[in-house]
C-alpha cells in the first residue's frame, strides 16, 4: 500500500474501515463475479437491499437462499439499505426489519421522491434520518448535493452524508462540481459521493476534491468485465486520495516555468 495512505483510515460513527470504496451487491452477472469483484476491489462496506431476501417466519433470513451465505463468506460488513422505499413510514419499517435480518445498526438511508430520477424526497428524508438515529441507527443518508438538505441531516445527528454526483444509474459523473466541492467546502463530517459515477477517473476526482469515499454499483456490475472495473475503481479512489493528501496543486490561470531562469546565461534569452 502507498505508504501516505498506510495510517488513513476511513472512520465511520466512531469505526475505522482500511478501505474507501463501497459495492452495491445488484445486477451483476453471476454471484461468482460478485465475489471476484469484491475480492479486487476489498471494499469496506456492500450494500444489499432487504427486499433481495426472504425473511424466515420469527425473524432471520432463509439460509437456502444464495445470496446470503454469499455475503458471510466474502467477510465484508454489510450495509444494508432502504432501497425503493417511497414514504417515511415504509423507511422507518425496512430499516427496522432489516436490522433485525443482518443484525447491524448499519443502514443507508434511501427515500425516493421521484421515480423518473431517482431523487431522494428532499421533504421527508430529514425527519426519516432523525428518526432512525434516535432509534439507535448508524445513518448513512443518501441524498442530493443540496447543501441546506445535508446540513440539516448533520443537525440530527447523522455523522456521515451520502450525496449523489449525478441520478442513480446514469454514470454521467459529477455534473454539479460547484455543488459538490462547495458541500466538501461547508462540512466536516465525512462525505460520501453515492450514485452517478461511471468512470474510475470520476472517482478519482471527487476524491482529489477531498471526499471520504464513494459507493459504486452499476459501474462495476454492468461493465464489460465487472472484475477489471472493480479493480481500477479501487485504484482511482486510491490515487485521488493519495492526490488529496499529496496537496495536488491548482490549476493556474498563466503558463509558469517549470526550470527557473534565473541565472541561466543571457543567451538562452535572446
Amino acid at each position: 500500500m502507498n505508504p501516505i495512505l498506510a495510517h488513513d483510515p476511513l472512520t465511520l460513527y466512531g469505526d475505522t474501515f482500511a478501505s474507501r470504496l463501497m459495492l452495491g451487491t445488484a445486477r451483476y452477472p453471476s454471484p461468482a463475479v460478485l465475489e471476484q469483484a469484491v475480492a479486487l476491489a476489498t471494499p469496506c462496506m456492500l450494500t444489499a437491499s432487504l427486499r433481495r431476501q426472504t425473511a424466515q417466519v420469527g425473524g432471520g433470513l432463509d439460509t437456502t437462499q444464495g445470496f446470503w451465505p454469499l455475503l458471510q463468506h466474502m467477510r465484508v460488513p454489510v450495509l444494508p439499505n432502504t432501497a425503493g422505499c417511497h414514504t417515511l413510514q415504509e423507511a422507518i419499517t425496512t430499516a427496522e426489519m432489516a436490522r433485525e435480518v443482518f443484525e447491524t445498526d448499519w443502514i443507508k438511508l434511501e427515500l425516493i421522491g421521484d421515480d423518473y430520477t431517482l431523487q431522494p424526497d428532499t421533504l421527508n428524508l430529514v425527519a426519516a434520518a432523525e428518526r432512525l438515529v434516535q432509534s439507535g441507527f448508524k445513518v448513512l443518508p443518501y441524498s442530493t448535493d443540496d447543501l441546506v438538505l445535508c446540513q440539516r441531516l448533520v443537525d440530527v445527528g447523522c455523522q456521515a452524508v451520502m450525496p449523489w454526483a449525478a441520478p442513480i444509474g446514469t454514470g454521467k459523473g459529477p455534473i454539479n462540481p460547484y455543488a459538490l466541492r462547495t458541500l466538501r467546502e461547508r462540512l466536516e463530517v465525512p462525505l460520501i459521493v453515492d450514485a452517478g459515477l461511471g468512470l474510475p477517473s470520476h472517482a478519482c476526482q471527487v476524491m482529489e476534491w477531498g471526499f471520504d469515499a464513494v459507493l459504486l454499483n452499476t459501474a462495476v456490475a454492468l461493465a464489460r468485465d465487472p472484475v477489471a472495473l472493480a479493480g481500477a475503481f479501487a485504484d482511482a479512489v486510491r490515487a485521488g486520495r493519495s492526490a488529496f493528501l499529496g496537496g495536488a496543486m491548482s490549476p493556474q490561470d498563466s503558463a509558469q516555468p517549470s526550470t527557473p531562469v534565473l541565472g541561466t546565461p543571457f543567451w538562452h534569452h535572446a
